[in-house]
């Protein structure tokens, strides 16, 4: 008998497609690496936007993908770590928020591989990186729902020490009108912060911040976006984004990571189905592969 279930494409360690060419030469290599200035400013600031990260080929493939991913029938959908087909808490509003798309279609697999990804985030890391885990998130048109105002490693500290990045790549244009991330510059130096909600009231962080927080809450940056750019971010910065009600959707594929030697700070499964890694050891193995060597940053 012929077995017919999907693959689980985390146990390929490597690209499956040819969607994200890797350069040929060492001058290719370093035609990809951020500038000195660009990172500077990661440092300084806590992101880092406008980096190109897909061409219009890749951005529709990715597209093609994402419409059969957000199908619930899909025949992989078990492999989702999490899955929301509306993790929206306003009834008039839609967000659509997944886990685990990496494991399922061979673009958002292939897209942890893009040497233009591996080569800025060992840059902006200071060293070998490996894959924490991936996140879609969809504005559809119209009734499209917030991203609470939160920092990413609230919801990380079952991982430690704290050396994360996370690279949010738009599929479609991203503008203040359809729901663009905005940063507040800065915040990547402020204390962790309590979760107050990722998708309900976008004032509800008020109720956690010190004065001089809220101060420098009221100058937050939008991070406008063409369709294939990214924006890099620390797991300390604030951001969030507001509703899309445009005739068009605001979709977005989220690659979050974290430099290699970073350890589990838990006993308990780190994602939904994923075997534990025993509280204090190295994250690695099926579900943490390392994306760069120093060799492909060079």
């Amino acid at each position: 008998m012929i077995d017919t279930a999907p693959q689980d494409l985390s146990e390929r360690h490597s690209p499956v497609t040819n969607l994200f060419p890797r350069p040929k030469t060492a001058a290719d290599w370093n035609n990809l690496r951020l500038t000195d200035q660009q990172v500077t400013f990661y440092h300084q600031h806590g992101y880092l936007a406008g980096v190109r990260m897909l061409d219009n080929s890749q951005i529709e493939t990715l597209h093609t993908q994402l419409q059969q991913l957000m199908d619930v029938k899909h025949s992989a959908h078990h492999l989702f770590y999490e899955f929301h087909s509306n993790e929206s808490t306003d009834p008039s509003r839609v967000l659509f928020h997944a886990l685990g798309a990496w494991r399922i279609e061979p673009g958002f697999h292939d897209l942890l591989w893009n040497p233009r990804l591996t080569v800025a985030a060992g840059q902006l890391l200071g060293g070998p990186v490996r894959f924490w885990h991936d996140q879609l998130f969809c504005k559809p048109a119209r009734h499209g729902g917030v991203v609470a105002w939160h920092q990413d490693y609230s919801y990380w500290t079952r991982t430690q020490p704290m050396a994360h990045l996370t690279c949010w790549i738009g599929l479609d244009d991203s503008t203040r009108d359809n729901g663009c991330v905005y940063y507040v510059p800065g915040s990547h130096r402020w204390p962790l912060l309590p979760v107050t909600g990722l998708a309900g009231d976008m004032e509800s962080i008020r109720s956690v911040l010190a004065p001089e927080q809220w101060e420098q809450f009221q100058h937050p940056v939008a991070i406008e976006l063409k369709a294939g750019e990214c924006s890099f971010h620390h797991p300390l910065m604030v951001h969030g984004s507001y509703a899309n009600s445009t005739p068009q959707p605001r979709r977005a594929a989220v690659v979050n990571m974290f430099l290699d030697g970073v350890c589990s700070a838990s006993d308990e499964p780190l994602l939904t189905g994923v075997p534990p890694v025993p509280h204090g050891q190295p994250m690695a193995g099926q579900f943490f592969p390392l994306l760069t060597a120093v060799s492909s940053a060079n």
